[in-house]
């Protein structure tokens, strides 16, 4: 066998061994390295490391309506999205709740 052939395989143990005695020590370090950062309250973004700030993520709450259907008050809209086929052509602002209930009762509640 050529030396050449010989220091290849060589390198091939030696990159076996390198893997087993990473993945031995790993768990220790890791275990160590949040030891240290709870010991002396670092946090990712002390080492620059803070998670990239993208989008938040968005809320699954529903938003209260804000607009009503004089004709049918189980019609509710709340701004957001197409508007309903009953507001079609009309001002939005004859159609807001706070409106619908001076109408009804006469005064603002």
């Amino acid at each position: 066998m050529s030396l050449y052939r010989e220091l290849i395989v060589q390198r091939e143990a030696l990159d076996k061994q390198i893997e087993s005695a990473r993945a031995a020590e790993f768990d220790a370090v890791v275990s160590g390295i949040r030891q240290k950062m709870q010991t002396y309250g670092i946090c990712l973004a002390d080492l620059g490391l803070a998670p990239e700030r993208g989008h938040p993520p968005r809320s699954s709450m529903r938003v209260a309506p804000k607009y009503v259907n004089p004709e049918n008050p189980d019609q509710t809209w709340s701004g957001r999205g197409k508007a309903p086929k009953w507001m079609a052509g009309k001002d939005r602002a004859d159609f807001l709740i706070q409106k619908a209930r001076v109408r009804a009762n006469g005064v603002l509640n």
